[in-house]
């Protein structure tokens, strides 16, 4: 790995994020998370207006020039939201030259819920799900893989992206997914952080929102 890449996936790193209601930013300057700037906010009525100038409050110029490295959630969650969360990301990322990372929102908070679950049987697997108004479930699979080095440290490993289908087999171990502003906005940031995938400057072309249904659904 050369020198400009490995610069290139260090701090800082930007996410951004949302949920069902609201949209959320995260800046880390270090590998001392106590030092994190986040900001949440609840939808309003204009959110595509609101988004950029809450964005342009959040960060300064300066600070996003610094930027080595981008996250993004691409949902599922709030069609609009990711909509317009992605495009931000995939802007920003094109315009300071930096790597672009994607993680989906039940990634991002299955290790909460295996957590909360007391979930630490290597290998073992479980589903996260989302109820639909009108039929089946979104639902996406995921893997606990423990950290060789560290027993302690619960890793994730998404294997069914999110999607729907029309039910949940009871065999199968089940959560609801559980959206927590400020407590997944911090698992993007440890995410990315720990991803050396997206490394290409150019990845911003190949993040795209996620939503397996029409957003009238």
């Amino acid at each position: 790995m050369t020198l400009y890449l490995k610069r290139r996936l260090n701090y800082p790193t930007l996410g951004i994020h949302s949920t069902e209601n609201s949209f959320c930013f995260g800046y880390r300057k270090s590998n001392k998370i106590e030092f994190d700037e986040l900001f949440v906010k609840q939808f309003d009525n204009d959110l595509c207006n609101n988004l950029i100038f809450e964005f342009n409050k959040f960060i300064s110029k300066e600070n996003l020039k610094k930027v080595n490295k981008i996250s993004v959630s691409i949902g599922p969650a709030n069609f609009n939201a990711s909509r317009l969360i992605v495009v931000l990301a995939r802007t920003i990322s094109q315009q300071i030259n930096c790597p672009l990372d994607s993680f989906s929102s039940f990634e991002i908070m299955a290790k909460r819920i295996a957590s909360k679950n007391n979930i630490f049987t290597n290998k073992k697997s479980f589903w996260i799900y989302k109820k639909l108004k009108r039929r089946g479930f979104i639902a996406g699979k995921y893997e606990i893989c423990l950290n060789e080095k560290d027993s302690s440290d619960l890793v994730i490993r998404e294997t069914v992206l999110p999607k729907v289908v029309n039910k949940i087999e009871s065999k199968e171990l089940s959560f609801e997914a559980n959206y927590d502003d400020k407590e997944d906005l911090k698992e993007l940031l440890d995410l990315s952080n720990k991803n050396s995938l997206n490394s290409n400057v150019d990845s911003w072309r190949k993040v795209l929102p996620l939503y397996p249904i029409s957003p009238i659904n």
